[in-house]
């Protein structure tokens, strides 16, 4: 097997960053009265290498859609064919990222990476690898030959987007299923056993969250042998979806675009990116935190804080997406906002 080649991480701008904090420290406002979204105004231009910051004015949603076999022994409250369906839903623009994303002003694009059905159009299947991946429980979820083609096309998307003038990514997820997947990996990336992290996911019962531990820790077990190689990982126990995010998210980070990560399933997919292209976390935010365990588990490992806390567990990238707003406002308010000097306003008296 070829392994992916990612270039390496150029660190956001330090210079530009103190440039941020320097003029943070000139506007109307008393020094770090604007609490985290002066933090985010920094990370912002150091992202974009330019003090004062630009707006981010083309954000792209891709949300990533894969079966899993696991699925079929009742990890979650909803039948497999409930991942094709969304697809759909989503392609029509009838899911809740549709609606989320136009509030806050993002495109959406669908891709189907390993969706249990052929029904799926020829650009959102374009970077098809499988119909479902395989049930992790008992078997590989990949092949050697499947993990590398994912993985390039999350690199691939990644390129698409930031050529086509993306300024900000969200990587959202769709999947039955995958929830039990990305929990084995952050299990396996954080040595943390199943029974402290398996959450609810869309609503199991208590019979359905014994299922979901069984298959997490046999899967665990099954992934033992090659927990610390990323590639492996994702072959034996992650999927073709989880594959291509992990790529999507570190290529964005070589290519210099900032990310807002969402929930458990995309959150466990950046903890495979940082190994693939170490220092991708630097252009990463969380945009909030769900309501899986797993999740704060992944975000702790990579030293993000999110942006909100809304008891949110949906995917998609809708906790994402709604923390885009608090990111441009940050940015406006570190580029327009009037100085001390210029507004003719005394600053912080010395005595």
């Amino acid at each position: 097997m070829a392994t992916p080649a990612f270039s390496d991480v150029v660190a956001p701008d330090a210079e530009v960053a103190a440039a941020a904090r320097a003029r943070q420290d000139r506007l109307t406002k008393p020094a770090g009265s604007l609490g985290r979204l002066e933090e985010l105004s920094v990370w912002a231009a150091s992202c974009q290498g330019h003090c004062p910051p630009r707006q981010f004015e083309r954000a792209r949603v891709v949300v990533f859609c894969g079966d899993h076999g696991v699925a079929r022994s009742g990890v979650s409250a909803y039948p497999p064919e409930v991942t094709a369906q969304m697809v759909a839903n989503i392609a029509a623009g009838g899911a809740a990222i549709n609606v989320l994303a136009e509030i806050a002003g993002a495109g959406v694009r669908v891709v189907d990476i390993a969706v249990d059905s052929a029904a799926a159009g020829p650009a959102t299947a374009a970077y098809k690898v499988r119909r479902s991946s395989g049930d992790i429980a008992v078997a590989d979820a990949l092949s050697p030959d499947e993990v590398e083609a994912a993985v390039t096309a999350g690199q691939r998307i990644a390129d698409e987007e930031v050529d086509a003038g993306a300024d900000l990514l969200i990587a959202g997820d769709m999947g039955i299923g995958n929830t039990t997947a990305a929990t084995v990996l952050v299990c396996a990336l954080t040595s943390t056993e199943p029974v402290a992290v398996i959450g609810r996911g869309t609503g199991i019962d208590d019979d359905g969250w014994m299922r979901k531990t069984a298959a997490v820790r046999d899967a665990l077990y099954r992934a033992h042998p090659v927990r610390s190689d990323p590639l492996g990982l994702l072959r034996v126990a992650g999927g073709a979806d989880l594959a291509a995010m992990a790529g999507f998210l570190a290529q964005a980070a070589v290519r210099r675009t900032p990310v807002l990560l969402d929930g458990v399933v995309v959150s466990a997919a950046a903890l495979v990116a940082e190994r693939l292209a170490p220092g991708a976390r630097a252009w990463w935010q969380a945009g909030h935190r769900s309501t899986e365990p797993a999740h704060t588990l992944a975000l702790t490992q990579l030293q993000l804080e999110p942006l909100l806390d809304l008891n949110m567990r949906l995917g998609e990238g809708t906790g994402a997406v709604l923390a885009l707003p608090l990111v441009r406002a940050a940015v406006a308010t570190l580029a327009s906002m009037a100085t001390f000097d210029s507004a003719g306003i005394s600053g912080q008296s010395d005595s």
